[in-house]
């Protein structure tokens, strides 16, 4: 993961990106990617061009990526913690086969 952010912000310091990646910058990014992975199952999820959608998904685990940098998270400790959380909220016995909210158990 180290080797990815670090060829990605070499990428970046090359072409001077750094001044637009704010974080609000980053965000807005994150979500028109986001925009355009759904589309490619706009109309059909079945025959999905698997390469189109290949590249929207990096494209927005790539604004991603930035954020956390901008933010000097740790990739590997939010997830962890973000899946110790979703854990207690989302028990085996209240979710298992079930896709509600935890909030509406």
């Amino acid at each position: 993961m180290n080797k990815i952010i670090q060829n990605l912000i070499a990428f970046r310091e090359e072409r001077n990106w750094k001044q637009f990646h704010t974080p609000e910058n980053l965000a807005k990014s994150i979500s028109i990617e986001e925009g355009e992975l759904l589309e490619c199952y706009q109309w059909s999820y079945e025959n999905i061009d698997r390469n189109k959608v290949k590249e929207e998904l990096a494209d927005v685990m790539i604004y991603c990526l930035y954020l956390a940098e901008y933010y000097k998270f740790d990739i590997q400790e939010i997830i962890s913690e973000k899946i110790t959380k979703n854990e207690e909220k989302y028990t085996i016995s209240d979710s298992k086969n079930n896709c509600k909210k935890y909030t509406d158990f």
